[in-house]
């Protein structure tokens, strides 16, 4: 007699176990004209949530049906190795040992990450099967697979070649608790109530004039090298092309006029610290100004600070730079201030733009051909209004920062002599790349 309640739990198990026993999903046991889903890899560190359940719940009925229609169908099941959070993970298993993974050293910390994985990467593949998901299990793969790992050196290698892919040295979010840059995506921005300080900079040559400045972030001035007033701005007018004397640091630097500079926002002049701010990275650009990078990799200010800040940690330092400005009688007054701060979405830690040399994809190039295969109608969006994001998004895309400074994860292939001449190439280790 059948029981009235349906039992999900075991009945899918036994329908799932009878898939697998048949090896039903399986690619290799089927012809006719091949269709195929590669899986968006789950990271490994995680487990499923409702989004990936919507994700693969779309990806099932599609394979279904096409399987249905007579096709060689392949949806290949796979999971991400995720760099960041899964170092994250160990290195805090290794923390509770009392172990740091600078310690261990990078062949040691990569081998106990792998062991991690085995140990603990098999959720999302039981999730999976729990969905029904008409994976071709045969076929899962990893993405720092060996097969894997050498597509992504060949693919860098060429689009090398290609001057696709360069070196070069910009702006990044800087993680200074995890030492790596990280991608817009890794950052949360945060309203934070915080102060505006307004800072007196002496106009050079001239005893009692000052041109006043109001910032949230103080200690970067020690890595100003302009301040900008807007061009029509009548308080301002008559200084652009002067110089200031930067407070604290004795370095001369120039009045500006730009455009970015709004009259309306704060005293209506803005320091310059190109090495520290985006805005004022292009800025910077835009008047040959220089860019002097004042922090150490951990957030600690360098050597091109004066004696008093070296090696200061950077919340320490604003306190400090605030003291030494009071104490001077050049901070005008402080303001009460809530806004916006950019954190690490791992790390919880406050991220600061921080100039460095990384690796970077020409992503504008890249998006040519896609944005005019939706321009001929190639490629439909449904619905149509999506259009205008999609070419809002490409047409403004700004180059791609594909390096992190992690153990975990793939190894670019670039190698330096030196002379810090660059060698790429797959195999430069054993001599045979390019410069």
């Amino acid at each position: 007699m059948l029981d009235k309640t349906y039992h999900s739990e075991s009945v899918e198990k036994e329908v799932q176990a009878r898939w697998e026993a048949k090896n039903l999903f399986s690619s290799s046991q089927i012809s006719g004209d091949p269709w195929t889903v590669m899986m968006p890899p789950p990271n490994v560190t995680g487990s499923l949530h409702m989004g990936h359940a919507l994700n693969m719940t779309l990806q099932d009925v599609a394979s279904r049906y096409y399987r249905m229609r007579g096709r060689k169908v392949l949806w290949q099941p796979g999971m991400d190795h995720a760099g960041i959070a899964t170092q994250m993970v160990v290195e805090r298993q290794l923390a509770e040992e009392g172990i740091d993974r600078r310690s261990l050293g990078r062949d040691k910390f990569v081998e106990r990450v792998w062991k991690w994985k085995e140990a603990s990467g098999g959720t999302i593949g039981t999730q999976l099967r729990r969905l029904g998901a008409s994976t071709d299990w045969e076929r899962e793969r990893f993405t720092l697979d060996e097969g894997l790992s050498e597509a992504v050196r060949k693919v860098f290698v060429s689009l090398y070649g290609d001057g696709l892919i360069y070196r070069d040295k910009r702006l990044v979010n800087w993680d200074c608790e995890l030492v790596t840059a990280i991608s817009d995506l890794e950052v949360e921005q945060r309203e934070t109530q915080g102060h505006l300080w307004y800072i007196k900079y002496p106009i050079e040559g001239e005893d009692s004039e000052w041109i006043t400045v109001a910032t949230t972030r103080p200690e970067t001035m020690l890595g100003d090298t302009g301040v900008a007033v807007h061009p029509e701005d009548p308080r301002y007018k008559n200084l652009i092309g002067r110089n200031v004397i930067l407070p604290l640091v004795g370095r001369r630097i120039p009045i500006v006029g730009d455009n970015y500079s709004d009259p309306e926002k704060g005293s209506g002049a803005v320091k310059i610290t190109p090495a520290h701010d985006f805005n004022d990275f292009e800025v910077g650009k835009r008047h040959d100004l220089e860019a002097i990078n004042i922090l150490d990799s951990k957030g600690c200010l360098n050597d091109l600070v004066p004696d008093p800040y070296k090696g200061m940690d950077r919340h320490e330092a604003r306190e400090r730079v605030v003291a030494d400005l009071r104490s001077l009688g050049l901070m005008e007054s402080i303001e009460e201030h809530i806004h916006t701060v950019p954190f690490g979405d791992r790390s919880g830690t406050v991220i600061e733009p921080w100039l460095t040399d990384q690796w970077y994809v020409d992503a504008k190039t890249l998006a040519e051909p896609a944005i005019e295969a939706v321009k001929s109608g190639q490629v439909r969006f449904i619905p149509k209004n999506w259009e205008n994001t999609y070419f809002e998004w490409m047409t403004n895309i700004q180059p791609w920062c594909i390096s992190r400074q992690l153990w975990w994860g793939h190894r670019i292939p670039a190698w330096f002599g030196p002379d810090g001449e660059i060698f790429v190439g797959p195999d430069c280790g054993r001599g045979c790349c390019r410069g």
